[in-house]
This record gives structure tokens, C-alpha cells and sequence, in this order.
């Protein structure tokens, strides 16, 4: 099998995107897959979450945009490897500007590890920029997480216009589906937002239906992945059936 590279994104925040990458990337590693997370977002959730703190680690995902070494920002962690971000990565707009072909970094740097990896995930940045187009033009799957709240249908319009305009000049369009996150059965707008999802989404949406679960924000308090905190949880076992539906697709 050739590497997959797996973005997950949405320019809205709060609808599970960080939840998701490094939920989905440890469910992976537990099947026996090699996993590359990446974080791109310079808000850095994924990093923090891990306890990559600021002042501990020295090469991140901003290496990789500023030509350094190819794999020293790759660290090695208890499910799979990862690479941190860094706040300096919100500088790059600007840092870039004039550089040719600076939506392909990250697809030619993916190019040089690749063979590493069964799947490289990426949470990325909800801002529109030179980060998030990196990380569409690198994936052979864009993960849309959509919290089921009728808010939340607003990022999926600004996503989904994103990756129309990138269709236009890339030899292949994006191929995406959507994930339904922070599920509350009991909650008839949530059983709205869901229905309306699969109508709308059809084949394009997860069977797979991640339900909200406190074990998420208590293995984040602790600094891991909720399939290490609490593997029999709900939630670790949603995303393992959602690491399952991928790896079969």
C-alpha cells in the first residue's frame, strides 16, 4: 500500500479537527499501521495536547517550510511519530510571499519520508493561507470534522469553497468526506444536524458518528490520546471503527 496522507481540516474551530487527527492517527498505530501526525496549525492544540511545550523541542513543522533538515522535526512518541508546530508557522503568509511554488513544500518534503509511513495525518490551520493550501494540495484525503450544530454548517461552506478554488488549477480534485464529531443523541438538533449531513453528504460522509465522551477532555488534561487513556471509552472506540472504515475503504 502507498503512503495516504490524510488532512484533517475545517475553518471552523471547536469541531473535534485536533480531537480527531491524533484520536484517528493512534487508532491507526493500534492496527498495526506506521503514523506520521503533523501539526500545521500555529495555534498548536495537537502539540500542546502531547506535551510539546514551548522551550522543550527544537525542530518543528517550520523547519520544514524554511528548507532544514528533512528529519529531525520528526519525533518519536509512544503511538506514532510527530511533528510539532510552532507559532512562527502564522508568519509564513508573508515569509513566503515572493517564494515560487510554495503550495508544494510540504507535498515535496512528504515526497522525501514518505515510504516511512502507511498514513501521515494532518491537523490543519481552520485560516485560509499558504499553510492550509500546503496541506489540501498534500492530501490524497481531506477529513472534514463537522460538529453536529447548525453553526457548524457555516465551516463547511467556507471548506468546501476553499478546495473548489483549489480544484481549479490542480491536475486532480480533492477527494474528501465528512465526519459527524460531538454527537448527543439525546439532543434533537443534534439528530437534525445528522440527518441533514447524510442526506446532503450521502457517500461523501463516515459511517462512523463520534459521539461527545468526557474521557476526550480528561486525556487531555493528562497530555495523552483517549485510546491510551481510556481504550474501552466510547470515543477510542468510535475512532478505531473510523480507522477501520478508512483502512477498508
Amino acid at each position: 500500500m502507498s503512503t495516504q496522507v490524510l488532512s484533517i481540516a475545517n475553518q471552523k474551530g471547536g469541531v473535534g479537527k485536533t480531537t480527531t487527527t491524533l484520536s484517528l492517527g493512534a487508532a491507526l498505530a493500534r492496527l498495526g499501521k506506521r503514523v506520521l501526525v503533523m501539526d500545521l496549525d500555529p495555534h498548536a492544540c495537537a502539540t500542546i495536547h502531547l506535551s510539546f511545550f514551548p522551550g522543550t523541542f527544537t525542530w518543528s513543522a517550520l523547519d520544514i517550510f524554511k528548507g532544514g533538515e528533512v528529519r529531525r522535526v520528526i519525533y518519536k512518541q509512544k503511538s506514532f511519530d510527530f511533528v510539532p508546530s510552532h507559532i512562527q508557522l502564522s508568519d509564513l503568509e508573508s515569509d513566503l510571499k515572493d517564494v515560487p511554488g510554495k503550495g508544494l513544500i510540504l507535498t515535496n518534503w512528504i515526497k522525501k519520508i514518505s515510504t516511512d509511513y502507511d498514513y501521515i495525518l494532518i491537523d490543519c490551520p481552520p485560516q485560509m493561507g499558504v499553510l492550509l493550501v500546503n496541506a489540501l494540495v498534500a492530501a490524497d484525503q481531506v477529513i472534514i470534522p463537522i460538529q453536529t450544530d447548525f453553526l457548524a454548517l457555516h465551516g463547511l461552506k467556507l471548506i468546501f469553497d476553499t478546495m473548489r478554488l483549489l480544484n481549479r488549477v490542480l491536475k486532480r480534485p480533492i477527494h474528501y468526506r465528512t465526519l459527524a464529531t460531538m454527537y448527543d443523541r439525546r439532543a434533537r438538533a443534534c439528530r437534525r444536524v445528522l440527518k441533514l449531513l447524510r442526506q446532503k453528504m450521502g457517500a461523501r460522509m463516515f459511517s462512523t458518528v463520534i459521539n461527545t465522551d468526557t474521557k476526550f477532555r480528561e486525556a487531555s488534561a493528562k497530555g495523552k490520546v483517549i485510546l491510551d487513556y481510556a481504550p474501552k471509552s466510547r470515543g477510542a472506540l468510535e475512532y478505531m471503527q473510523l480507522a477501520l472504515e478508512i483502512i477498508k475503504a
